[in-house]
């Protein structure tokens, strides 16, 4: 099994449940506070890991308690944070609040993420078994790095395009994004990478697929398979010449935060076992079904028995 290496962000999470989201001047109560360990990169990274992929987390915290908090949450996932770095700076943090439906909205202070460095791979020893997984909630720069290394030990890419970069805004990202091996958006992303997509917050599978041919024809990497998640619709995927498209297993949704994170963790994991794309899809696919079922974004991820489980049949029986 390769090992799946997560370059990417370290946040503290401060959620609060609410009615629902307010709008823009409105103030809404608040039911309750949680702090809980998140960022993108660390959610990916506790994902593959409670997965039982050897895990590897390339980021950056600050000397704050948060920082502490974070470190020692992850070497207690398994997950191998010697390329974990404490910074003189603040740590990153998310401020997000979710409505009774699930559903979220978020706002990062980025903190140290903005100094995450590539460097670190240098020391790994990455080979074509690996899995590199990254993100944009660090600089572009650093996933140029990471994507070239990479390719250099002919590791696996994939990108999770989130949070949207404008291409005209941030061209190394659009560079970065056309030479992965692998790119994975939500239907929001893609409208934004998309111009056909805009207007669609809640795309059909069929629209998906439009979209990602159309995203292929615009450019974004001739020989990507790209994926497209759709939360309550499924998956849309292009894996070589094939489109897949998987129905999302209709669960009660507590909090869907951590869902894109867990998929793309979930998926990383898959590869690095060797699994086929499309096999690796489906058991995101039905990973991310079990994160939604529960509330935070790192706390969440489901463990390798409840994916099996769930494989067979066996959950809730």
């Amino acid at each position: 099994m390769g090992r799946v290496v997560v370059v990417g962000s370290t946040n503290m999470d401060v959620t609060t449940r609410v009615d629902r989201i307010p709008q823009p001047g409105e103030t809404v109560a608040g039911s309750a506070v949680v702090f809980t360990p998140g960022g993108r990169g660390a959610n990916q990274a506790v994902a593959a890991s409670r997965l039982g992929a050897p895990t590897v987390l390339v980021g950056a915290v600050g000397s704050d308690g948060f920082g502490a908090v974070l470190h020692e949450f992850l070497r207690g996932e398994a997950i191998d944070v010697t390329c974990l770095v404490r910074l003189d700076s603040v740590t990153g943090t998310a401020v997000t609040m979710v409505d009774d439906a699930g559903e979220n909205v978020i706002a990062i202070v980025p903190g140290a993420n903005t100094a995450v460095s590539a460097a670190a791979l240098d020391g790994l020893g990455l080979g074509p078994d690996d899995v590199v997984l990254l993100q944009q909630e660090i600089p572009a720069s650093a996933n140029a790095q990471a994507l070239s290394r990479a390719r250099a030990a002919g590791a696996r890419t994939v990108l999770n395009a989130a949070p949207h970069r404008p291409m005209a805004a941030d061209p190394l990202a659009a560079d970065v994004r056309a030479a992965v091996d692998v790119l994975v958006v939500n239907e929001h992303e893609l409208a934004g990478l998309v111009p056909e997509a805009a207007g669609l917050p809640h795309l059909a599978a069929t629209a998906a697929v439009a979209a990602v041919r159309g995203l292929l024809a615009d450019g974004a990497g001739p020989t990507a398979d790209i994926v497209v998640t759709l939360g309550g619709a499924g998956t849309c995927a292009r894996i070589g010449d094939a489109v897949v498209t998987l129905a999302a297993p209709q669960v009660p949704v507590v909090d869907t935060t951590g869902a894109g994170d867990c998929f793309c963790g979930a998926f990383g994991a898959g590869l690095a076992a060797g699994l086929p794309a499309a096999t690796a899809l489906f058991h995101a696919n039905l990973a991310a079904s079990l994160a939604v079922q529960r509330p935070g974004a790192g706390a969440a991820m489901p463990t390798r028995a409840e994916l099996d489980a769930l494989l067979t049949g066996r959950v809730g029986s």
